[in-house]
């Protein structure tokens, strides 16, 4: 009779143990479920593949052949951190020309009075002004040939760009409506402060069937 007393307290310590070893299964299941679901969602996406990266920038165009080009420094709109010239660092006059058919060929000659280098890349805008207050008078002028490359000058050096300037008499008249000039409007390339270069000459008040004006990419001198 103990003896059965014994096995069936035992059996009894047992059930009682598995049946709070079963709760508290239960309860981590409930307590962990947000731990679970974050700690499955971390592992998906660091056990994701990642896909071979893509060649960009620099490392896109090497592939590609294309050439790459140096960084700007400091938004100076030169490419190899050389500084570009500003309207208020230049002097800009003409230069003696030549006349051709119904043209006179003159270099506008761009003057670094600063004191540092920097550089010049591309067509400068020029056009005929007018009277007291400046006022422009007919077209610009039109670019003509490629635009050239990075033009650098040191301090005193200079550039220039070649102006072709048409004899406007050589226009209808009613069309052209020819008016005395006292000088040329010269916007550095990429400046949005102009320069005024005297001369005395007629230009196009009206709308001529060709240009009055036609310049080129500034060049080294």
């Amino acid at each position: 009779m103990t003896t059965m007393r014994m096995r069936l307290g035992g059996a009894a310590i047992a059930a009682a143990a598995l049946l709070l070893a079963g709760c508290s299964s239960g309860n981590n299941e409930v307590n962990s479920g947000t731990s679970a679901a974050g700690t499955g969602a971390m592992s998906t996406s660091a056990a994701a593949p990642t896909s071979p990266t893509s060649p960009t920038g620099d490392a896109a165009a090497a592939a590609t052949g294309a050439t790459v080009p140096v960084a700007q420094s400091g938004g100076s709109g030169s490419t190899n951190g050389t500084p570009r010239c500003t309207a208020g660092e230049l002097k800009v006059s003409l230069g003696q020309g030549d006349a051709g058919a119904g043209s006179v060929y003159r270099p506008l000659v761009f003057t670094n009075t600063g004191s540092r280098t920097c550089e010049l890349t591309g067509f400068p805008g020029v056009s005929y002004v007018a009277g007291a207050d400046g006022h422009q008078v007919g077209p610009a002028a039109q670019m003509s040939g490629p635009r050239g490359g990075e033009v650098r000058m040191a301090p005193g050096h200079t550039s220039v760009a070649q102006l072709q300037l048409v004899q406007v008499r050589n226009y209808d008249e009613a069309v052209c409506k020819p008016t005395p000039v006292r000088g040329l409007r010269v916007y550095p390339p990429g400046e949005t402060a102009s320069l005024f270069v005297p001369m005395d000459g007629e230009g196009c008040a009206g709308n001529p069937p060709g240009p009055q004006l036609t310049v080129k990419t500034i060049t080294a001198q």
